[in-house]
């Protein structure tokens, strides 16, 4: 396994064969079979109804906890499949932090260029996340560990978007209009700050966590990122999609003019931020980060 962070562990499939034979006794003898991974967790299928979900690094493991409390209260408030916990496991047998088992959930990730229907996508996608945003809060507060800083304020990324910008000027061969999405951010930031009510976020819409079957979309997973926070930056993510299934996303949900442009410049502050990280460990994420930047620099009007 590749390693991708400074402070990840290796997490080799002896080690998870003896986490589960040792904490999960009674499902020792399911198959365990690859199921992907992000930048953040590895994933393996256990079986035909259950997947594994291991963090990569110590920041990640803080998530672990937060899913396993939140999902399965979330979950009746929306309209579609997300991850339910089944199971979470400890450290040990030299892995170091906590993991979690989940209910499998029958669908394949997103292919935005392969979207069969993008205005109904678009529209679908918009009514999880109207769900998600009108779930009361449940005492919940923007606090640790539900607290990301894609909940936050747009101009507190503007030095290491800027910073950004200058590194992947840096880098050799790379194919992409700099002075133009240093336009769009600039552009941004001449906006006036909204004060929008917070509201749950999943906060990583991106296709890799949303589920599709039949091309019709049937699940969202990934909560590592859930958070409470102003929901501009939940919007980002459409810059993953077909043009027409963003519009019709945007048109679902009311969004005016300077929420679209903030939306647009989250996108291209988080998709920034991969191409130099992931340069030289993860070319296939790059280029995932780079279609979206061309997608945001062909939409003119945000």
């Amino acid at each position: 396994m590749t390693l991708l962070h400074p402070d990840e562990v290796d997490i080799d499939e002896a080690t998870i064969h003896r986490l589960i034979a040792r904490q999960l006794p009674d499902r020792a003898h399911l198959d365990l079979s690859p199921a992907g991974h992000g930048t953040d967790n590895r994933m393996l299928r256990l079986g035909d109804d259950l997947v594994v979900r291991l963090p990569r690094k110590p920041g990640t493991a803080a998530h672990v906890g937060k899913e396993q409390a939140w999902l399965p209260r979330l979950a009746p408030h929306l309209p579609i499949a997300v991850p339910e916990p089944v199971a979470l496991g400890r450290a040990g047998d030299g892995y170091p932090f906590p993991w979690s088992v989940y209910r499998w959930i029958d669908g394949s990730e997103l292919d935005p260029d392969a979207v069969e229907d993008p205005v109904r996508l678009g529209r679908d996608l918009a009514g999880f996340v109207h769900a998600l945003q009108a779930v009361d809060l449940m005492g919940a507060r923007r606090e640790e560990p539900l607290s990301s800083y894609r909940g936050g304020s747009l101009r507190e990324l503007a030095g290491s978007t800027f910073e950004n910008l200058a590194a992947c000027r840096d880098l050799s061969g790379l194919d992409l209009d700099l002075a133009g999405l240093e336009a769009i951010w600039r552009a941004a930031m001449e906006l006036d700050e909204p004060r929008d009510a917070h509201t749950w976020m999943h906060t990583d819409l991106k296709p890799s966590n949303l589920l599709v079957r039949e091309g019709v979309l049937v699940g969202v997973v990934d909560f590592g990122g859930l958070s409470v926070g102003a929901p501009t930056c939940e919007h980002a993510a459409t810059w993953d999609l077909p043009p027409e299934a963003r519009h019709a996303y945007a048109d679902a949900l009311g969004l005016d003019r300077g929420t679209r442009q903030r939306a647009r410049a989250w996108a291209l502050a988080i998709a920034l931020s991969g191409v130099p990280y992931y340069w030289s460990t993860w070319p296939e994420f790059v280029q995932e980060c780079l279609r979206r930047l061309r997608l945001v620099l062909d939409d003119a009007d945000g």
